[in-house]
């Protein structure tokens, strides 16, 4: 965007990438130590490649589900087998494990872990709205799961009823497991939005390009949103945003996650998107042209064409998972002790000035979507209408707006404001997931546009109420000084590094630093 001109960001959607102002083709290379350092540290040596990759969530709940249905068919199993011994005493099928529910429990979680690792060695390319693959894959999964647990116990001198028990599981396990996806697959078929969509740039925009891109469209389940074609041959316009020279600079605008090479003839075009997507630390595929022969292997696809991964990002998945519960916990703990104060503050400023108790505006959150960011009111009821006539004070450099002795500000403001209890009001904010505790703060609309192409990668990760720029230089009036900090809290993240910095804004608080 032009600075000065008037944002054009709308709830849920990307930024045009033709609005954005270039100053330069060169786009910093985020978190590309970081990535290289995190390849080398032996703790992703544990941690199974799935928890790894950006579908990491998707996959966690998904394998949940499993064993969620795994664990409550034993323990009806189980429930049942209580009347039957006592109808039938004589039989001993019923007698298996009587009293012992905790070693039911054992079989249960064993035939969910030997199901998953079943399912996860021949049905990892399946789509999940290919049900009769999904019936073939749960059919074999829950098979050879099955025989192991019978032979395992056989060996260990358990007799055949055990092992009927067993294959009566495996059926019922097959029943709750197809019916499951069935019921995701139905859901999938109807509208969402979901804040994991993935953005996807195509190269090539010919038959192929146009095909995934069809493809794509037609099944949101697939979670990827086309941003445009790149090629270098044909006409701008008809969605064809760009040149592949061009991949830096939209890639930042339109906060894509993947790329597709669509049957590219050129290698030194390969080479080049390859080199471009792992400095920007991209998904890359690429759908080779097959003339239409069928291949033998079982690959990712997308309707009738191969996807080949070239490179794939690894993402903390498991420890970004874990700063969500961090955050809902810590956030709804907050709300909770502070709910006598917030009540208290929400008074003196209804009793203090005319005007809302809180002041709800919008922010560019991650991917830039936009969302209402909750705020104590600390200024006069028309302050934003005034803040255009004071731009000329600004005391800070860049799109940064922030002045001493502002006269907007109320007197109970700025005591609010010293003591950053005005911020409260954003544990909301990280409950609904539009932040998070700890992350680059969300800037005001005309502040994000005035951007630089390099300054978008502070919007790949979700905002916080505090980050590395508050505890650090919070006075600072560099523009640029900030950004850095944003960018090097995004490259060496890591969950003790958001604990440092809360209980460095702790402190901050405490002596009242805030203005």
């Amino acid at each position: 965007m032009i600075p000065g001109d008037t944002p054009v960001l709308r709830a849920g959607r990307k930024k045009p990438v033709q609005s954005v102002r270039c100053a330069s083709q060169k786009t910093p290379e985020i978190g590309a130590a970081a990535a290289a350092r995190a390849t080398r540290n032996g703790l992703t040596l544990f941690i199974p490649v799935p928890l790894q990759d950006r579908m990491a969530r998707k996959w966690m709940c998904s394998t949940a589900a499993d064993f969620a249905l795994v664990g409550l068919n034993w323990l009806l199993i189980g429930a049942a087998l209580v009347p039957l011994r006592a109808l039938f005493p004589e039989v001993r099928l019923f007698e298996y494990k009587a009293g012992a529910p905790a070693s039911l429990l054992g079989i249960a979680v064993l035939h969910a872990v030997l199901i998953s690792l079943m399912g996860c060695v021949d049905g990892v390319q399946v789509e999940r709205s290919d049900m009769r693959g999904q019936a073939g894959v749960i059919g074999k999964a829950v098979l050879w799961a099955t025989i192991a647990l019978c032979l395992s116990y056989g060996l260990q001198g358990a007799s055949w009823a055990t092992s009927g028990l067993f294959c009566g599981a495996g059926l019922l396990h097959f029943s709750a497991l197809w019916t499951w996806r069935w019921q995701l697959a139905r859901q999938d078929r109807l509208p969402q939005h979901s804040s994991d969509t993935r953005n996807v740039l195509i190269v090539g925009a010919g038959g192929v390009g146009r095909r995934v891109a069809s493809y794509l469209e037609e099944h949101p389940e697939a979670g990827r949103t086309i941003c445009g074609f790149l090629d270098n041959e044909r006409p701008l316009g008809n969605g064809v945003i760009g040149r592949v020279s061009d991949l830096a600079r939209l890639a930042r605008t339109g906060f894509v996650d993947e790329v597709i090479l669509a049957a590219p003839h050129d290698r030194e075009l390969i080479q080049q998107v390859l080199r471009e997507s792992r400095r920007l630390r991209l998904d890359l595929g690429i759908v080779p042209e097959l003339f239409g022969c069928k291949p033998a292997e079982r690959v990712e696809r997308a309707g009738d064409l191969l996807v080949v991964s070239l490179h794939s990002e690894r993402s903390p998945a498991a420890g970004l998972a874990l700063k969500r519960v961090v955050d809902v916990m810590g956030a709804g703990l907050a709300l909770t002790l502070l709910s006598p104060s917030l009540a208290v503050i929400a008074g003196l400023i209804k009793l203090g000035s005319p005007g809302p108790i809180l002041y709800c505006a919008q922010r560019a959150g991650r991917k830039g979507r936009l969302f209402c960011c909750y705020k104590f009111r600390t200024m006069v009821s028309n302050a934003d209408a005034l803040k255009e006539r004071l731009r000329q004070n600004n005391q800070r450099s860049g799109p940064f707006f922030k002045i001493a002795h502002d006269p907007r500000i109320t007197r109970l403001g700025r005591f609010l404001r010293q003591y950053s209890l005005d911020e409260l009001p954003q544990l909301w904010n990280v409950i609904k997931g539009d932040m998070s505790l700890v992350g680059p703060r969300p800037h005001p609309l005309d502040d994000v546009a005035a951007y630089e192409i390099e300054h978008l990668a502070r919007l790949d990760v979700t905002p916080g109420i505090t980050g590395l720029w508050q505890v650090t230089a919070r006075r600072d009036p560099s523009f640029q000084r900030g950004m850095e900090l944003d960018r090097e809290y995004i490259r060496t993240w890591s969950l003790a590094s958001d604990m440092r910095i809360l209980a460095r804004t702790f402190l901050a608080v405490v002596r009242g630093s805030g203005d």
